[in-house]
């Protein structure tokens, strides 16, 4: 369904941060931000098969190997507290065709299976409003004052992005 109407509440947002791009990569760090606001971001700690890495993308995103090593959450640890959180949502995200492979990579070394729907944010938008998201989302990571580039508040950006789209906030 295309073009949501503005008295819906805020849609339920996420994103990844990776080890890399192509087949070998594997997420990172995970983080959504909840119709109400509430958000949560968590570094995944890499499984034993999961030894891509990649410099240029480490610049990107500003996490290292080792904090992922010595600070993250286990694939099963993060797996279920997303879906705990997350249990019969609709999630939406910008990168579908990034982040699916990587949550279905999470969930398959966690042994265990999603209990919420990962969707594109373009499922949510008219192509009028989908001209206007990146602009929107710039906006939005200025008008939230968010500096540092991490997963949660991506997903902050994105859900205040696609509010402003359907007129719920005023930029």
């Amino acid at each position: 369904m295309h073009g949501m109407p503005p008295t819906l509440v805020a849609p339920c947002m996420l994103d990844i941060e990776a080890s890399g791009f192509g087949r070998d990569s594997y997420p990172i760090e995970i983080g959504y931000v909840l119709p109400d606001g509430r958000s949560h971001c968590m570094l995944v700690k890499p499984a034993e098969s999961w030894t891509h890495w990649d410099e240029t993308a480490q610049q990107v995103h500003g996490i290292s190997r080792a904090a992922l090593l010595n600070h993250g959450k286990t694939p099963l640890e993060v797996a279920h507290m997303l879906n705990k959180d997350l249990c019969g949502r609709t999630v939406y995200c910008d990168g579908w065709a990034h982040d699916y492979p990587w949550l279905a990579a999470l969930f398959n070394e966690a042994g265990t299976q999603a209990a919420f729907k990962l969707e594109s944010v373009v499922t949510l938008l008219r192509d009028s409003e989908l001209e206007s998201l990146s602009h929107q989302r710039t906006l939005a990571l200025a008008d939230l004052g968010l500096k540092r580039h991490r997963a949660s508040n991506d997903a902050r950006a994105l859900q205040r992005a696609v509010q402003q789209l359907w007129g719920q906030v005023s930029t």
